[in-house]
């Protein structure tokens, strides 16, 4: 397996990674009507314009097997969300079930903040859905929830939480686990009421594997 950027020829593999991806993750969490009228074909076409189209920093990536071709994507740039204490954000990052927990992911996410620390960018959040089980998948790999907010789509609330890297020339350094890395405590206003997350001491952190 290797870990390259993508190409415009990568958009149909992309878009099939993608529809399985959330098939699989978001049932039950959101709408069964969204996930199954997903089209092929715009999220082809969407990804093709990502692709071609990338400024500002901002990149995808996709992990490609000798035999199965694009197993997982990933796509990153400059944060969002200008009022957290995070240069970089990985905007989307997915791994094929038939291929999650063969260190895919791991990988992935190693070159996802390395490049963005190539584009001085050496901090970085993720967003994921509040019920998806991927949130362990960014504990394990040293991120500390920084926030929380609530979406409205679809026709439903979606509560989403943020996950945070303070240092990742740190991240990509080491291995992904343990409690290498820091965090800062901070409010974000969500609904009008404010999510406090502490700083812990060093003693409270303990390591940030379950």
């Amino acid at each position: 397996m290797i870990i390259r950027q993508a190409t415009t020829a990568d958009a149909e593999e992309i878009a099939s990674v993608y529809i399985e991806t959330w098939r699989d993750s978001y049932a039950g969490i959101i709408p069964d009507h969204v996930l199954v009228n997903m089209s092929h074909r715009r999220q082809a076409a969407d990804w093709r314009g990502a692709i071609a189209n990338g400024h500002g920093g901002h990149q995808v990536l996709v992990a490609e097997d000798d035999i199965a071709g694009v197993i997982g994507f990933g796509s990153c740039g400059r944060a969002r969300e200008t009022g957290l204490p995070y240069r970089g954000e990985v905007y989307t990052f997915y791994v094929h079930p038939d291929h999650q927990g063969e260190g895919v992911g791991k990988s992935l996410l190693r070159e996802l903040f390395r490049a963005l620390s190539g584009n001085a960018m050496g901090s970085a959040l993720i967003w994921v859905l509040a019920d998806n089980p991927a949130r362990f998948f960014y504990e394990a790999r040293g991120g500390r929830l920084v926030a929380m907010r609530d979406q409205r789509l679809w026709g439903t609330v979606l509560h989403e939480k943020a996950y945070g890297w303070d240092d990742l020339a740190a991240a990509t350094s080491c291995p992904m686990g343990g409690d290498h890395f820091p965090w800062r405590g901070w409010r974000l206003a969500v609904d009008g009421e404010a999510q406090v997350f502490e700083t812990p001491s060093k003693a409270e952190a303990g390591p940030a594997t379950p």
